[in-house]
């Protein structure tokens, strides 16, 4: 199973942006941690790409089709407007996990509207840096109940 996980704008500055909210490890001691769990499961490989650019976001989830099964993002502030991010998840045919590390409906108001969580297949969101770990979890169950694999 291959499984890719995207982060968009203002993850590069995890670990040192609101570490009360995000915690102090950055994304990339976060992610390796990822990649060597995943290498303690059977048949499991994941990749990651991070931009905060969208256009370059929308593109890599055209450019998944046909090489990954599914897709765990953290779209950052992305999730709450834009709709260029959202139509591409949904018109790019992989099922996907959206994570948050913060709890985002105990945040401000406009963090509770969601323009991507509904064409996602689960949201997972509160648990600081196990997010990705548990949206790959959640993405991989989701995945083997579908027999969608590769």
């Amino acid at each position: 199973m291959k499984i890719l996980i995207m982060n968009g704008i203002n993850l590069c500055m995890v670990g040192t942006r609101e570490p009360g909210k995000y915690g102090s490890r950055t994304l990339a001691d976060i992610l390796a941690d990822v990649s060597e769990w995943a290498k303690t499961k059977e048949d499991l490989e994941v990749d990651f790409f991070t931009t905060n650019f969208e256009g370059e976001f929308v593109e890599k989830l055209y450019a998944a089709r046909g090489v990954y099964d599914g897709i765990v993002m953290n779209c950052g502030a992305w999730s709450h407007y834009s709709i260029g991010v959202r139509d591409a998840v949904a018109g790019c045919g992989l099922p996907a996990v959206d994570v948050h590390m913060t709890n985002i409906y105990a945040r401000e108001e406009f963090r509770h509207k969601q323009v991507i969580a509904a064409v996602c297949v689960g949201q997972v969101s509160g648990f600081g840096e196990d997010v990705y770990r548990l949206g790959t979890e959640a993405l991989i169950a989701y995945l083997n109940r579908k027999g969608d694999t590769k």
